[in-house]
């Protein structure tokens, strides 16, 4: 019973923290989106709240084939990170891939993005660095073959390396260490 109460004192504060995080995050869009904000306020959304807000969103998108979701922040830059198994989204997406598709695809790997990340009047540009798949890193050519070959294609409405409008006001985003301050035009 004793081992019960710590794993209860251990656990319980650290998923509700999490919780407790997303809500946090969800309210400052909600905020965001609402277009009620005044010229030049600052939402911050802390690198904790963002993080919550990913393992959520990507739970609700992919609930099998993507987990242990994480968001590194630096200063004007980010990095993700996650174990994703390529073969399951794509089934989850309704396209199966073929038998040798499916051997190339299948099983569990962690992934890696960083991208550099640029805004200001209401405008903002994500340059993609490198991407690393079970610790190989895919970097200039190969990874601009594969952004505009793969992630295209299949995501159109993805914008890597081309500016594109800031929706709800926003004038651009600070990326620090610790969090995202969201600055409002």
């Amino acid at each position: 019973m004793k081992r019960l109460a710590v794993v209860l004192a251990v656990c319980v504060p650290l998923l509700c923290g999490s919780y407790a995080e997303y809500l946090s995050a969800q309210h400052k869009f909600r905020l965001i989106e609402s277009d009620r904000l005044h010229h030049g306020s600052r939402v911050t959304l802390t690198k904790g709240e963002l993080n919550a807000w990913v393992r959520q969103e990507i739970a609700e998108s992919f609930p099998r084939g993507v987990r242990e979701s994480r968001l590194e922040l630096g200063t004007g830059t980010a990095v993700g990170s996650a174990l994703i198994d390529f073969g399951q989204i794509r089934r989850q997406q309704g396209k199966p891939p073929g038998w040798l598709m499916s051997k190339i695809l299948d099983g569990e790997r962690p992934v890696e993005v960083t991208a550099a990340i640029r805004s200001s009047g209401g405008r903002a540009t994500v340059d993609v660095q490198s991407v690393k798949i079970s610790g190989i890193a895919i970097e200039g050519r190969v990874l601009d073959f594969l952004i505009h070959n793969y992630l295209l294609p299949n995501y159109p409405d993805a914008k890597v390396g081309q500016p594109f409008e800031l929706s709800h006001g926003i004038d651009r985003l600070d990326v620090k260490p610790a969090a995202v301050n969201v600055v409002i035009r």
